[in-house]
């Protein structure tokens, strides 16, 4: 009856030490994305940063609509 309890509360540690590890990664992994916001929203004051971002989204934008127009055109052809 001993073996066994000692058995079950060595699991309960290992199991105890598994999640804390997970916790940590966890905690870990929040942390940088804090940052990574923080830094995100740092940058954005910054008129020359904000443009870039804006025309990475315009040109984004406009290469969505031309593969849009390519894909008409071609149905277009097929009915043909």
């Amino acid at each position: 009856m001993g073996e066994f309890f000692k058995k079950a509360f060595q699991d309960m540690k290992e199991s105890a030490k598994a999640q804390h590890e997970v916790d940590k990664a966890n905690f870990a992994a929040v942390k940088a994305e804090s940052k990574a916001q923080w830094e995100e929203a740092k940058a954005m004051g910054k008129p020359e940063t904000r443009k870039a971002m804006m025309q990475a989204e315009r040109d984004e934008a406009i290469a969505k609509a031309n593969e849009r127009i390519a894909a008409a055109q071609e149905r277009i052809d097929n009915i043909k």
